[in-house]
């Protein structure tokens, strides 16, 4: 039996992590590992709702105090309604950006003081942090024209296109907020090389979920 764990992805825009949590996602459940995917801030319906105000490509003038509020009341929504339960029951909790993120984008990206951040944060998620956080890398340049790609190719407007039009030295400054969390919090992360094809990447991704689950036990 596996304790219930918050395992996080994390990483620039056109990193694949979205992809590579619902591989594994999939995985872990034909293992019969107990776990639930998710995701910020539309984890929930109101989280969905708030992600509606953020992503719209028409706010670009929301500033970046609002943008911080935005996601911590998703996330406060999202760790009441859906992550805290699942961890109570025993899941592994896998989800597609947590706190980390907050201070990527808003802290590296757009300049908010970090402890300002913290006490946000904190209190938005009851200070849950992660278990085990991945984090996708890959140059910016590259990781923009995947998600170019797939949002070109979407039914609806995706929800990271107001922050794919933001300028290179925003994504660059967030891929080094990543990059500066990881060296903090060394334990806690896995770099993924986020340069690979799909399958290679899953087998890795499997590798350290496996490896630190059972440790875990």
């Amino acid at each position: 039996m596996f304790l219930s764990r918050l395992i996080t992805f994390e990483g620039i825009e056109g990193s694949g992590k979205t992809t590579q949590i619902k591989l594994v996602g999939d995985y872990l459940a034909r293992q019969r590992i107990p776990c639930v995917v998710t995701r910020e801030p539309a984890g929930t319906d109101i989280g969905g709702k708030i992600g509606n105000i953020l992503f719209n490509r028409e706010h670009f003038q929301m500033c970046p105090e609002a943008e911080l509020f935005l996601f911590c009341a998703a996330r406060a929504q999202h760790v009441r309604e859906v992550i805290r339960p699942a961890l109570e029951e025993g899941k592994v909790v896998l989800c597609d950006r947590f706190s980390d993120a907050t201070f990527a984008y808003q802290g590296a990206g757009r300049g908010l003081d970090g402890q300002i951040i913290r006490q946000v944060n904190d209190y938005a998620s009851q200070l849950l942090k992660p278990d085990l956080t991945l984090l996708f890398d890959l140059p910016v340049e590259i990781g923009l024209i995947r998600a170019t790609k797939r949002n070109d190719s979407a039914r609806q407007p995706s929800a990271v296109d107001r922050f794919e039009k933001e300028n290179m030295d925003f994504h660059r400054r967030i891929r080094e907020g990543y990059l500066a969390l990881m060296k903090q919090e060394p334990k806690r992360f896995r770099f993924i090389d986020a340069g690979r094809d799909v399958d290679t990447i899953q087998k890795e991704v499997r590798r350290h979920i496996l490896a630190f689950l059972k440790a875990e036990h």
